[in-house]
């Protein structure tokens, strides 16, 4: 089990810990002391005891508060979710149907009328040819 020297409020103390879990020590009294740091430059020199006791206290009540933030976001997470799976389950809507005119009237009207056209243009070359 190695041991870790942590500096926390300036002082140092030797903590051990199981193996390959040094750089999370680390990273915890780091964030403890940067806590006391804080209370030093507020208070100036306070007991070991008390630096300790009101520095974890202050991070008690900013994780408190991050547990209470990360259950808001859970609860909205989960809310969400069962949006999502109700629609994913909700069955399709019907197709609608919609006619929409696709070709102008217009131009269906001069269609009709270059139609009829060459219908005339075709009796006269068929009168032509037979007589």
């Amino acid at each position: 089990m190695p041991d870790v020297d942590i500096e926390i409020g300036g002082r140092t103390f030797q903590v051990s810990c199981q193996e390959g879990e040094e750089h999370y020590l680390q990273a915890a009294a780091k964030m403890l002391d940067d806590e006391a740091s804080v209370l030093t430059a507020q208070v100036g020199r306070i007991p070991e005891t008390r630096m300790l006791l009101m520095a974890g206290l202050m991070l008690a009540d900013k994780t408190a508060g991050m547990q209470d933030k990360l259950r808001e976001a859970e609860d909205a997470m989960a809310e969400k979710e069962a949006e999502l799976a109700q629609l994913r389950n909700a069955p399709m809507p019907e197709p609608e149907r919609i006619e929409v005119p696709v070709v102008p009237t217009a131009v269906t009207d001069t269609l009709a009328e270059i139609a009829a056209r060459a219908e005339a243009l075709a009796e006269t070359v068929d009168g032509k040819a037979a007589g």
